[in-house]
């Protein structure tokens, strides 16, 4: 994600066509990181859920409590202030969040009762509260009892209610809405079209892609970079079915890439190329290609320039942009194939990664790594780190 607002990707965006890969990689597109598997977490409260923003993180306890930290500058932390927090601060007093997910410089969750509340920026709408006001603290939108997931991008968000509709708000100036091009900034959430089996939703930069239960999979917004898969530089303003295959499980947008799963355990990714983001050497790709060939993938999920996956033994693999050791792998040097986390088998699904990266593991611990100079790495450091560290909530 960025925080670049104009609606046209920044140059170091179009580099792909100067980028010398020289990394050279194996068939199966893998290479073991040689760092240890992490030790057993220290006794800490149980982590549930987590979210990343560019300079931020959140996250829920097992007892349905929230926390942020790291940047605070637009509100994001959501604790009433602008004061940045090297460790985890609770916002408000509620035991009733279920979900949340982070863009940029803001956040949205979700709570038992089915409602939707978002704070921080705000300036493209991307709250959906009605206004352009950043906010400080948890803000609800709109009325509606009925969310059950939500993905908030660089300054878009969409979100799926109960019956299946698909709900999206914020900026749209590359028709990332899936609402056409017509309106730059949506201030309150609207529906996407008449589909009422949409089963999951991701937010990039200036693109959406959405699975429905079908196991179809669809995509639309900005494709300058081959973003959306459909075999096109052109941008789709309305849902655009990418390719045929009715068996994708999950999928996950980046800045100016995708990737996603397949029933298979295969793991396909498309779209800009320049730091190996896609998994594979050469250029952008404007459909997907496999990554590799192992059919073990269980869950993918990538923003900015860096991927995570996890495979079905529980091991941790990462890739791309390694500008801040947000790969893990000890290193800053950047991947052009998926690269294992240690040897540890007890990492879950539950993974989120920008330029700082954050997963929880089978026991409920919080580990996070990568960027850290507005402390969203929790240690009460602002100091880098390029291999996991442990993230403890306040008891």
């Amino acid at each position: 994600m960025s925080d670049y607002q104009d609606g046209r990707l920044p140059a170091r965006w179009r580099r792909w066509a100067r980028t010398i890969i020289a990394a050279a990689v194996t068939s199966t597109g893998i290479a073991v990181a040689a760092i240890g598997a992490p030790a057993g977490a220290a006794a800490a409260p149980a982590v549930s859920s987590v979210a990343a923003g560019y300079s931020h993180t959140c996250a829920l306890g097992a007892d349905g409590s929230l926390w942020c930290w790291g940047n605070n500058y637009n509100g994001q932390l959501g604790d009433g202030t602008t004061t940045n927090r090297t460790t985890p601060v609770r916002v408000g007093a509620a035991t009733t969040w279920a979900s949340i997910d982070a863009g940029t410089s803001y956040a949205c969750a979700i709570q038992t009762d089915g409602t939707l509340w978002c704070w921080g920026n705000n300036r493209r709408g991307q709250l959906g509260d009605g206004t352009t006001t950043n906010r400080t603290a948890p803000v609800r939108v709109g009325d509606a009892t009925t969310w059950v997931s939500v993905s908030a991008g660089d300054s878009h968000a969409c979100a799926i209610r109960t019956d299946g509709t698909l709900w999206c708000w914020g900026f749209n100036r590359n028709a990332q809405l899936g609402i056409g091009s017509d309106v730059q900034n949506v201030l309150s959430p609207v529906q996407i079209g008449t589909a009422t089996n949409w089963a999951s939703v991701t937010t990039g930069f200036a693109h959406t892609c959405a699975v429905r239960t079908d196991g179809t999979l669809w995509c639309w917004g900005d494709s300058s970079n081959g973003q959306l898969g459909v075999g096109s530089l052109t941008f789709k303003p309305t849902p655009t079915q990418v390719g045929t295959a009715t068996t994708w499980t999950g999928v996950t947008a980046g800045y100016a890439f995708t990737c996603a799963v397949r029933a298979d355990g295969t793991l396909w990714c498309w779209g800009e190329n320049g730091y190996g983001q896609l998994g594979v050497t050469g250029i952008y790709q404007t459909t997907p290609i496999q990554v590799g060939t192992a059919t073990t993938w269980a869950r993918v999920n990538a923003s900015d320039d860096t991927a995570c996956a996890l495979r079905t033994d529980g091991s941790l693999w990462c890739w791309g942009n390694n500008m801040a050791g947000q790969v893990g792998d000890g290193t800053t040097t950047h991947r052009y194939a998926p690269t294992r986390m240690g040897t540890a088998t007890t990492w879950t699904d539950r993974i989120v990664v920008t330029y700082h990266t954050c997963v929880i593991g089978t026991d409920s611990s919080l580990w996070c790594w990568g960027n850290n100079l507005a402390g969203q790495l929790g240690d009460g450091t602002t100091t880098d780190r390029s291999t996991p560290a442990q993230v403890a909530l306040p008891v």
